[in-house]
């Protein structure tokens, strides 16, 4: 989606970031602190960490986020304004890959949060937690129940503070409050605002049985189509940085964070252990040392960690050598195992002006949405893109199973998603209303990886996600392709959906092949670059209590250390990964 209106000056009704927060390390200095833990990178899982740690005063916290503050920034705020988030912004890294031989050898953009809260600030706001096979088929690789379903349900209602819709609706039908958590920190709510899509995805669900209606996709089984849950509050984005670094958290002088604090290498303290990290503010300017107590927490993503390590001497050594850089310790594993959700971009033209699309050209109409936005939080605004997700399966029978084992993490875990807009995703044609059913990936095969080509310390890292790069996960996209005009089929979209944009539906599997490697993308779900492995295990780059093999004062807390990507929008997975190993790394310093 792209928004060609001019933007109202807005005039924000709460302050989203704190004078605790500081934003020049001569700031901190005046301080003249000692930190008992850095914590490098303020996105999801950073800030969990942060928060939870200086909840004991006895424990000095350091935040050092790259980024600058996400306060006051419109397409962060505004749930609707999300894809104007990224790419190509000040809040974003604004990577791309190396050209995705199954996508035609296209170079995609590759966001990542380069703000406060990470990408928790520029994500699209889904809430989904995955499913109860997922984790603990984690629990099984890594050989520790604690990151099984069972123990990790008090972490998710730890993290999440459920309301209702902002317009009171009656939302009965929509969740179910038993899997929920009411007293949590990151606000989670349901749409406010009715679109013309509501009612003909629900009445789907009941004409078609392949497309079941799933009262609650957080309750460990996912399987069907559900109301979508998003990290809003109030009509505004819920991100880390705003629920886990609230006023009333920053203001707790055991916790500091600082901005345009972009760390570089974490550095020997000594033989083994890795307690300092290098960073900068200015790309040209100083580098500052700084050494934690207790231990460093890196939390900077299933990009950035990598990237971090491997400067710092921490990887395959042939390879680290082979970019200048002195190894310092093998860990092979670090940078690989990388894998993404792959999406594709499918819209239907419809019949109705009750779309996106409208106000994207109508500049009067977006001036009074976002006029209602500011005033209230609520309208079209106040939402994200997304009204419904939807979680399936190809038959387990399918053809494809008699030379691939099935990725999923079980028989209740989904290959593929859709996830329904009531509008076209990206830059629509200057005529014409859509709809939109996203195909998703969301147990692909494939992997990639995130490595060096330099040893500068500034130069972007060798991002290859290997986007559909196995025959499976480009078979499983082809069938949700097929799945979606099926779908668009049913009764309850006659006279509404005119026709598929840009392919036909009755077209043959060599054009649906062409049409995907033209169109597919990404979602921006990279995990595993710094995977968990059994404790003693030789393969790997953490331990089940997520410290870096081999050394100390040194652990890893993000979704880099997902030992197998799971079947969901992974900001829940990041947050549940920082609420558990908070608790891990209290129980080695109580």
């Amino acid at each position: 989606m792209t928004w060609t209106t001019s933007i109202l000056i807005l005039t924000l009704g709460a302050t989203l970031c704190s004078c605790a927060i500081l934003e020049s390390v001569a700031d901190l200095n005046k301080l003249n602190l000692k930190f008992d833990f850095i914590v490098v990178g303020g996105g999801n899982a950073g800030n969990v960490v942060a928060n939870r740690l200086s909840e004991n005063p006895e424990h000095s916290v350091l935040v050092l986020e790259a980024g600058g503050s996400n306060a006051n920034v419109l397409p962060i705020i505004v749930p609707f304004f999300s894809p104007r988030a990224t790419p190509n912004t000040p809040q974003d890294w604004n990577y791309s890959t190396v050209p995705q031989a199954a996508l035609n050898h296209r170079s995609v953009d590759y966001p990542r949060g380069f703000v406060l809260g990470g990408s928790s600030s520029v994500n699209y706001l889904a809430y989904t937690r995955g499913t109860k096979e997922d984790y603990d088929r984690w629990a099984k690789v890594t050989g520790d129940d604690g990151w099984s379903w069972d123990k990790l349900v008090p972490y998710m209602k730890k993290n999440e503070h459920f309301v209702l819709p902002s317009d009171f609706h009656n939302a009965t039908k929509e969740f179910n409050p038993a899997v929920h958590g009411f007293t949590g920190i990151n606000s989670v709510t349901l749409h406010n605002f009715a679109t013309p899509i509501d009612s003909r995805i629900i009445e789907t669900t009941t004409e078609l049985a392949e497309y079941p209606f799933n009262l609650d996709m957080n309750s460990g089984n996912h399987l069907g189509i559900g109301w979508e849950q998003q990290t809003v509050k109030d009509g505004s984005r819920s991100s880390s940085a705003t629920s886990y670094l609230a006023p009333q958290f920053v203001a707790r002088p055991n916790l500091n964070v600082l901005l345009n604090a972009r760390v570089t290498r974490v550095l020997p303290t000594t033989s083994n252990a890795f307690r300092t990290v290098e960073f900068v503010q200015d790309l040209n300017g100083e580098k500052y040392t700084i050494t934690a107590a207790k231990e460093v927490i890196l939390s900077s993503g299933s990009v950035g960690t990598p990237n971090i390590l491997l400067h710092s001497g921490i990887g395959n050594s042939s390879a680290l050598t082979s970019v200048g850089i002195k190894p310092l310790h093998n860990l092979p594993s670090v940078g690989q195992n990388m894998s993404d959700h792959p999406l594709l971009l499918l819209s239907f033209l419809v019949n109705s002006t009750d779309t996106w699309e409208t106000a994207e050209r109508n500049t009067t109409l977006a001036a009074e949405q976002l006029a209602q936005w500011n005033a209230t939080g609520t309208g079209p605004l106040g939402d994200s893109p997304l009204t419904h997700l939807g979680f399936f399966r190809i038959p387990d029978n399918s053809s494809i199973f008699k030379t691939f084992p099935d990725p999923a993490a079980g028989p209740n875990t989904a290959h593929f998603e859709f996830m329904f807009g009531n509008g076209k995703f990206r830059a629509p044609p200057a005529t014409g209303n859509f709809f939109s059913i996203t195909p998703v990936v969301v147990s692909p095969s494939a992997r990639g990886s995130v490595i060096l080509n330099s040893s500068d310390l500034f130069a972007d890292p060798v991002i290859d996600p290997n986007l559909l790069g196995d025959d499976l996960d480009f078979f499983i996209m082809r069938e949700a392709l097929k799945s979606a005009f099926r779908f668009a089929a049913a009764p309850a979209w006659k006279d509404y959906i005119i026709s598929p944009f840009g392919i036909n539906s009755t077209a043959t599997d060599a054009e649906l092949d062409e049409f995907i490697r033209e169109n597919a993308g990404s979602i921006f779900h990279p995990v595993g670059t710094s995977k968990m492995s059994p404790k003693g295990a030789t393969w790997g780059v953490v331990d089940p209590d997520l410290r870096v093999k081999g050394l100390s004062g040194l652990r890893v807390v993000d979704v880099s250390i997902a030992p197998l990507i799971p079947a969901t929008h992974t900001q829940v997975s990041a947050y549940i990964i920082g609420e558990r190993a908070s608790d891990i790394i209290k129980a080695a310093w109580n």
